[in-house]
Protein backbone atom coordinates (compact mmCIF):
# COMPACT_ATOMS: atom_id res chain seq x y z
CA UNK A 1 0.00 0.00 0.00
CA UNK A 2 1.52 3.57 -1.09
CA UNK A 3 1.50 6.34 1.33
CA UNK A 4 -0.68 8.91 0.32
CA UNK A 5 1.13 12.65 -1.28
CA UNK A 6 -0.60 14.39 0.45
CA UNK A 7 -0.72 12.89 4.28
CA UNK A 8 3.22 12.31 3.67
CA UNK A 9 4.42 14.63 1.51
CA UNK A 10 8.52 15.29 1.45
CA UNK A 11 10.23 17.26 3.74
CA UNK A 12 10.73 19.84 1.50
CA UNK A 13 7.13 20.30 1.01
CA UNK A 14 5.90 20.13 4.32
CA UNK A 15 8.89 22.62 5.28
CA UNK A 16 7.31 25.08 3.20
CA UNK A 17 3.53 24.49 3.81
CA UNK A 18 4.21 25.01 7.49
CA UNK A 19 5.93 28.15 7.10
CA UNK A 20 9.17 26.62 9.02
CA UNK A 21 12.39 28.20 8.59
CA UNK A 22 14.31 26.52 5.61
CA UNK A 23 17.47 28.01 7.79
CA UNK A 24 16.63 25.57 11.39
CA UNK A 25 16.41 22.61 9.10
CA UNK A 26 20.17 22.92 7.36
CA UNK A 27 21.32 23.64 11.15
CA UNK A 28 19.56 20.28 11.80
CA UNK A 29 21.17 18.52 8.72
CA UNK A 30 24.31 19.86 10.01
CA UNK A 31 23.82 18.55 13.46
CA UNK A 32 23.26 15.06 11.60
CA UNK A 33 26.46 15.66 10.06
CA UNK A 34 28.22 15.53 13.83
CA UNK A 35 26.01 12.68 14.91
CA UNK A 36 27.14 10.71 12.36
CA UNK A 37 30.57 12.06 10.81
CA UNK A 38 30.48 8.92 8.36
CA UNK A 39 28.82 5.98 7.64
CA UNK A 40 25.35 6.82 7.05
CA UNK A 41 24.56 7.81 3.20
CA UNK A 42 22.58 10.92 4.01
CA UNK A 43 25.68 12.48 5.63
CA UNK A 44 28.37 11.53 3.25
CA UNK A 45 28.47 15.29 1.38
CA UNK A 46 30.51 18.18 2.21
CA UNK A 47 28.05 20.61 3.47
CA UNK A 48 24.71 20.25 5.80
CA UNK A 49 23.14 22.34 2.41
CA UNK A 50 24.02 19.21 0.68
CA UNK A 51 22.75 16.53 3.55
CA UNK A 52 19.27 19.55 3.43
CA UNK A 53 19.15 18.56 -0.03
CA UNK A 54 18.91 15.06 -0.33
CA UNK A 55 16.96 14.31 2.40
CA UNK A 56 14.51 17.16 1.89
CA UNK A 57 13.45 15.29 -0.92
CA UNK A 58 12.10 12.18 0.67
CA UNK A 59 8.99 11.44 1.93
CA UNK A 60 7.98 11.98 5.94
CA UNK A 61 8.33 9.29 7.19
CA UNK A 62 5.28 7.91 9.57
CA UNK A 63 6.83 6.39 12.94
CA UNK A 64 4.29 4.34 15.42
CA UNK A 65 5.97 4.89 18.59
CA UNK A 66 4.97 2.44 21.45
CA UNK A 67 5.99 2.14 25.13
CA UNK A 68 6.90 -0.71 26.50
CA UNK A 69 8.36 -1.44 30.56
CA UNK A 70 9.83 2.09 30.71
CA UNK A 71 10.22 5.02 32.27
CA UNK A 72 9.75 7.09 29.73
CA UNK A 73 13.39 8.50 29.66
CA UNK A 74 13.58 8.01 25.68
CA UNK A 75 10.76 10.10 25.16
CA UNK A 76 12.26 12.71 27.47
CA UNK A 77 15.31 13.19 25.83
CA UNK A 78 13.32 13.36 22.51
CA UNK A 79 11.33 15.96 24.42
CA UNK A 80 14.25 18.29 24.68
CA UNK A 81 15.43 18.91 21.56
CA UNK A 82 15.93 22.22 20.10
CA UNK A 83 17.21 22.52 16.82
CA UNK A 84 14.79 21.98 15.73
CA UNK A 85 12.47 21.67 18.50
CA UNK A 86 9.91 18.68 18.98
CA UNK A 87 6.70 20.44 17.39
CA UNK A 88 9.21 21.02 14.28
CA UNK A 89 10.05 17.53 14.27
CA UNK A 90 7.15 15.58 14.63
CA UNK A 91 5.11 18.04 12.28
CA UNK A 92 8.08 18.60 9.23
CA UNK A 93 10.62 16.53 9.54
CA UNK A 94 8.84 12.90 10.53
CA UNK A 95 5.29 12.17 10.80
CA UNK A 96 4.75 10.85 14.41
CA UNK A 97 1.48 9.29 13.99
CA UNK A 98 1.25 7.37 17.24
CA UNK A 99 2.74 8.36 20.51
CA UNK A 100 1.47 7.57 23.95
CA UNK A 101 2.75 10.11 26.06
CA UNK A 102 2.64 13.28 23.62
CA UNK A 103 -0.48 12.70 21.34
CA UNK A 104 -3.73 14.69 22.40
CA UNK A 105 -5.71 11.79 22.12
CA UNK A 106 -6.61 8.73 24.90
CA UNK A 107 -8.59 5.91 25.36
CA UNK A 108 -10.33 4.59 22.03
CA UNK A 109 -9.42 8.01 20.40
CA UNK A 110 -5.80 6.52 20.99
CA UNK A 111 -6.49 2.74 19.94
CA UNK A 112 -8.15 4.36 16.76
CA UNK A 113 -4.82 6.22 15.81
CA UNK A 114 -2.77 3.25 15.58
CA UNK A 115 -5.29 1.08 13.81
CA UNK A 116 -5.30 4.02 11.29
CA UNK A 117 -1.28 4.40 11.02
CA UNK A 118 -1.14 0.78 10.90
CA UNK A 119 -3.51 0.65 7.93
CA UNK A 120 -2.50 3.88 5.98
CA UNK A 121 0.95 3.10 5.95
CA UNK A 122 1.23 -0.48 6.11
CA UNK A 123 4.49 -2.08 4.90
CA UNK A 124 6.14 1.25 5.70
CA UNK A 125 6.01 3.06 8.72
CA UNK A 126 9.15 2.76 11.29
CA UNK A 127 8.42 1.04 14.55
CA UNK A 128 9.91 2.77 17.49
CA UNK A 129 9.88 0.55 21.04
CA UNK A 130 11.08 2.62 24.36
CA UNK A 131 10.96 -0.05 27.25
CA UNK A 132 11.72 -3.68 27.83
CA UNK A 133 9.46 -6.34 27.27
CA UNK A 134 7.87 -8.23 30.21
CA UNK A 135 7.58 -12.25 28.73
CA UNK A 136 7.08 -13.62 31.99
CA UNK A 137 3.73 -15.58 32.81
CA UNK A 138 2.84 -15.07 29.00
CA UNK A 139 3.62 -11.13 28.96
CA UNK A 140 1.08 -10.85 31.69
CA UNK A 141 2.82 -8.20 33.36
CA UNK A 142 2.04 -5.57 31.03
CA UNK A 143 -1.20 -4.31 29.44
CA UNK A 144 -2.40 -1.72 26.82
CA UNK A 145 -6.25 -1.33 25.79
CA UNK A 146 -6.94 -4.44 27.06
CA UNK A 147 -4.31 -6.73 25.61
CA UNK A 148 -0.26 -8.11 27.05
CA UNK A 149 2.51 -5.49 25.64
CA UNK A 150 4.30 -8.73 23.51
CA UNK A 151 1.47 -9.38 21.83
CA UNK A 152 1.00 -5.71 20.79
CA UNK A 153 4.51 -5.72 20.39
CA UNK A 154 4.10 -8.45 17.75
CA UNK A 155 0.89 -7.14 16.20
CA UNK A 156 2.79 -3.70 14.94
CA UNK A 157 6.11 -4.89 14.40
CA UNK A 158 4.20 -7.42 11.55
CA UNK A 159 3.24 -4.04 9.30
CA UNK A 160 6.27 -2.42 10.02
CA UNK A 161 9.01 -2.02 7.57
CA UNK A 162 11.79 -1.72 10.69
CA UNK A 163 11.88 -1.83 14.30
CA UNK A 164 14.30 0.84 16.43
CA UNK A 165 14.34 -0.41 20.23
CA UNK A 166 15.44 3.03 21.42
CA UNK A 167 17.12 2.92 25.04
CA UNK A 168 19.19 0.06 26.89
CA UNK A 169 15.83 -1.40 27.69
CA UNK A 170 14.29 -2.19 24.65
CA UNK A 171 17.83 -3.19 23.31
CA UNK A 172 18.22 -5.92 25.64
CA UNK A 173 16.30 -5.71 28.90
CA UNK A 174 17.90 -2.58 30.41
CA UNK A 175 17.09 -2.54 33.97
CA UNK A 176 14.01 -4.59 34.44
CA UNK A 177 16.37 -7.30 33.04
CA UNK A 178 19.01 -7.42 35.77
CA UNK A 179 19.01 -10.01 38.92
CA UNK A 180 16.39 -11.40 39.58
CA UNK A 181 14.64 -9.98 36.66
CA UNK A 182 10.84 -11.13 37.90
CA UNK A 183 8.93 -10.06 35.02
CA UNK A 184 10.89 -11.72 32.29
CA UNK A 185 12.00 -8.80 30.42
CA UNK A 186 13.82 -9.01 27.62
CA UNK A 187 14.78 -6.63 24.53
CA UNK A 188 13.20 -6.44 21.14
CA UNK A 189 15.32 -8.55 18.98
CA UNK A 190 15.03 -11.61 21.17
CA UNK A 191 11.22 -11.19 19.95
CA UNK A 192 10.91 -10.10 16.45
CA UNK A 193 12.65 -11.75 14.13
CA UNK A 194 11.16 -11.65 10.99
CA UNK A 195 11.92 -7.84 10.67
CA UNK A 196 15.26 -5.61 10.97
CA UNK A 197 16.04 -4.55 14.48
CA UNK A 198 18.25 -1.79 15.08
CA UNK A 199 18.82 -0.94 18.62
CA UNK A 200 20.17 2.26 20.01
CA UNK A 201 21.19 1.39 23.24
CA UNK A 202 21.64 4.34 26.18
CA UNK A 203 20.04 5.57 29.32
CA UNK A 204 19.15 7.84 27.15
CA UNK A 205 20.28 7.84 24.11
CA UNK A 206 21.16 10.58 21.78
CA UNK A 207 17.70 11.72 19.94
CA UNK A 208 20.46 12.63 17.37
CA UNK A 209 21.42 9.22 16.61
CA UNK A 210 17.42 8.02 16.11
CA UNK A 211 16.36 11.10 14.09
CA UNK A 212 19.66 9.60 11.86
CA UNK A 213 18.70 6.78 11.72
CA UNK A 214 15.05 7.28 10.80
CA UNK A 215 15.76 9.97 7.71
CA UNK A 216 18.79 6.78 6.90
CA UNK A 217 15.58 4.80 6.51
CA UNK A 218 13.58 7.33 4.90
CA UNK A 219 15.96 8.38 2.59
CA UNK A 220 17.83 5.18 1.10
CA UNK A 221 15.42 2.73 1.83
CA UNK A 222 18.17 0.58 3.80
CA UNK A 223 19.02 0.91 7.74
CA UNK A 224 22.77 2.12 8.50
CA UNK A 225 25.24 -0.83 9.20
CA UNK A 226 25.15 -2.52 12.23
CA UNK A 227 27.34 -3.87 14.32
CA UNK A 228 26.97 -7.64 16.46
CA UNK A 229 24.84 -6.11 18.82
CA UNK A 230 22.73 -4.88 16.41
CA UNK A 231 24.01 -1.14 16.89
CA UNK A 232 24.32 1.89 14.19
CA UNK A 233 28.40 1.65 13.56
CA UNK A 234 28.06 5.32 12.77
CA UNK A 235 27.18 6.31 16.24
CA UNK A 236 28.82 3.22 18.01
CA UNK A 237 31.85 2.05 16.58
CA UNK A 238 34.41 3.83 18.96
CA UNK A 239 34.89 4.08 22.50
CA UNK A 240 34.17 6.91 24.47
CA UNK A 241 37.92 6.81 25.91
CA UNK A 242 38.84 7.48 22.39
CA UNK A 243 37.32 11.13 22.18
CA UNK A 244 37.05 11.14 25.91
CA UNK A 245 38.46 15.46 26.81
CA UNK A 246 40.13 13.49 29.79
CA UNK A 247 41.80 11.02 27.62
CA UNK A 248 45.01 13.29 28.22
CA UNK A 249 45.22 12.63 31.82
CA UNK A 250 44.77 9.41 31.77
CA UNK A 251 47.95 9.02 30.05
CA UNK A 252 49.46 11.13 32.13
CA UNK A 253 48.26 9.00 34.67
CA UNK A 254 46.39 11.86 36.45
CA UNK A 255 43.51 10.45 38.33
CA UNK A 256 40.50 11.61 40.72
CA UNK A 257 40.70 9.42 43.45
CA UNK A 258 37.30 10.43 45.16
CA UNK A 259 34.86 12.92 44.52
CA UNK A 260 35.58 16.62 45.30
CA UNK A 261 39.55 16.19 45.51
CA UNK A 262 41.82 18.23 44.14
CA UNK A 263 42.29 16.11 41.29
CA UNK A 264 38.24 15.88 40.36
CA UNK A 265 38.16 19.85 40.64
CA UNK A 266 40.88 19.88 38.48
CA UNK A 267 38.90 17.48 35.52
CA UNK A 268 41.61 14.96 36.16
CA UNK A 269 40.31 11.33 34.13
CA UNK A 270 38.00 9.71 36.16
CA UNK A 271 39.17 6.08 35.54
CA UNK A 272 39.63 4.90 39.60
CA UNK A 273 36.03 6.44 40.42
CA UNK A 274 34.88 3.34 38.02
CA UNK A 275 34.41 5.29 34.56
CA UNK A 276 33.46 2.68 32.11
CA UNK A 277 34.58 4.96 29.54
CA UNK A 278 37.37 2.41 28.09
CA UNK A 279 34.69 -0.06 27.06
CA UNK A 280 31.64 1.63 26.31
CA UNK A 281 31.11 2.22 22.52
CA UNK A 282 29.16 5.25 22.40
CA UNK A 283 29.03 8.98 21.07
CA UNK A 284 28.34 10.91 24.05
CA UNK A 285 31.83 12.21 24.03
CA UNK A 286 31.49 13.93 20.26
CA UNK A 287 27.75 14.52 20.59
CA UNK A 288 26.70 16.11 23.58
CA UNK A 289 22.88 16.48 24.79
CA UNK A 290 20.66 19.47 24.80
CA UNK A 291 22.73 21.48 22.89
CA UNK A 292 24.59 21.98 26.17
CA UNK A 293 28.32 21.91 25.84
CA UNK A 294 29.52 19.29 28.37
CA UNK A 295 26.13 18.06 29.22
CA UNK A 296 27.02 14.12 29.68
CA UNK A 297 28.29 12.44 32.52
CA UNK A 298 31.79 12.67 32.24
CA UNK A 299 31.30 16.24 31.00
CA UNK A 300 29.95 17.16 34.58
CA UNK A 301 32.38 15.69 36.52
CA UNK A 302 30.45 11.71 36.87
CA UNK A 303 31.88 8.62 35.14
CA UNK A 304 30.83 6.63 33.07
CA UNK A 305 28.09 3.55 34.16
CA UNK A 306 28.71 2.02 30.49
CA UNK A 307 24.82 2.23 29.59
CA UNK A 308 25.12 1.05 26.09
CA UNK A 309 26.95 -1.90 26.83
CA UNK A 310 24.69 -5.09 27.90
CA UNK A 311 27.62 -7.05 30.01
CA UNK A 312 28.48 -3.79 31.70
CA UNK A 313 25.49 -1.32 32.69
CA UNK A 314 23.48 -2.43 35.75
CA UNK A 315 25.59 -5.42 36.09
CA UNK A 316 29.16 -4.51 36.93
CA UNK A 317 28.60 -1.77 40.09
CA UNK A 318 29.09 1.88 39.12
CA UNK A 319 32.30 2.20 41.04
CA UNK A 320 33.93 -1.12 40.36
CA UNK A 321 36.62 -0.23 37.60
CA UNK A 322 36.96 -1.69 34.26
CA UNK A 323 39.25 -4.19 32.75
CA UNK A 324 41.35 -2.03 30.23
CA UNK A 325 42.82 -4.07 27.64
CA UNK A 326 45.91 -1.77 26.77
CA UNK A 327 46.49 0.54 29.73
CA UNK A 328 49.74 2.03 28.39
CA UNK A 329 50.33 3.76 25.30
CA UNK A 330 49.99 0.89 22.62
CA UNK A 331 53.18 0.45 20.07
CA UNK A 332 51.39 -0.38 17.02
CA UNK A 333 51.06 2.92 15.45
CA UNK A 334 52.27 3.10 11.90
CA UNK A 335 55.15 4.44 11.41
CA UNK A 336 55.66 8.28 9.69
CA UNK A 337 58.25 8.49 7.26
CA UNK A 338 59.15 12.72 7.20
CA UNK A 339 60.83 13.82 3.39
CA UNK A 340 64.42 14.61 3.72
CA UNK A 341 67.74 13.61 2.91
CA UNK A 342 69.62 12.71 6.21
CA UNK A 343 68.82 12.90 9.81
CA UNK A 344 70.98 15.66 11.88
CA UNK A 345 72.40 14.45 15.10
CA UNK A 346 70.23 16.81 17.13
CA UNK A 347 67.04 15.32 15.18
CA UNK A 348 68.68 12.21 16.78
CA UNK A 349 68.76 13.43 20.37
CA UNK A 350 65.01 15.24 20.44
CA UNK A 351 63.54 11.81 18.81
CA UNK A 352 65.42 10.10 21.83
CA UNK A 353 64.07 12.38 24.07
CA UNK A 354 60.57 11.81 22.89
CA UNK A 355 60.33 8.15 22.94
CA UNK A 356 61.39 8.16 26.37
CA UNK A 357 58.80 10.62 27.33
CA UNK A 358 56.01 8.39 25.90
CA UNK A 359 57.41 5.16 27.50
CA UNK A 360 57.64 7.04 30.87
CA UNK A 361 53.83 8.42 30.09
CA UNK A 362 52.93 4.80 29.85
CA UNK A 363 54.46 3.66 33.00
CA UNK A 364 53.66 6.59 34.48
CA UNK A 365 49.70 5.65 33.56
CA UNK A 366 50.42 1.69 34.35
CA UNK A 367 51.43 2.67 37.94
CA UNK A 368 48.83 5.35 38.95
CA UNK A 369 46.06 3.00 38.26
CA UNK A 370 47.54 0.29 40.36
CA UNK A 371 48.02 2.67 43.21
CA UNK A 372 45.16 2.22 45.59
CA UNK A 373 42.41 4.55 45.90
CA UNK A 374 43.10 6.92 48.95
CA UNK A 375 46.34 8.38 47.74
CA UNK A 376 45.10 12.20 46.79
CA UNK A 377 46.65 13.27 43.72
CA UNK A 378 49.47 16.14 44.09
CA UNK A 379 48.23 19.50 43.39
Amino acid sequence: MSVHPTLHPTIDQQLRRSGSSRRDFITLCGKLMVAAPFGLAITNFVSPEAVAGVVGKARRPSVIWLHMQDCTGCTETLLRTSEPDLAALIFDVISLDYHETVMAASGSDAEAALKDAMKENDGKYVLVVEGSIPTKDNGAYLKIAGRNGIDMLKDVANHAAAVISIGSCASWGGIPSSNVNPTGATGVDSIIKNKPVINLPGCPPNPYVLLATVLEYATTGKVPKLDALGRPKFAYDRLIHDHCPRRAHFDAGRFASQFGDSGHRQGWCLYKLGCKGPVTHAPCSTRHFNEVVDCWPIGIGAPCVGCTEKDIAFTVPIFKTADVTHPVPPDFYPPIYAEHKGISATATGVAGLVGGALIGAGLIASRKMNEGSSDEPKE
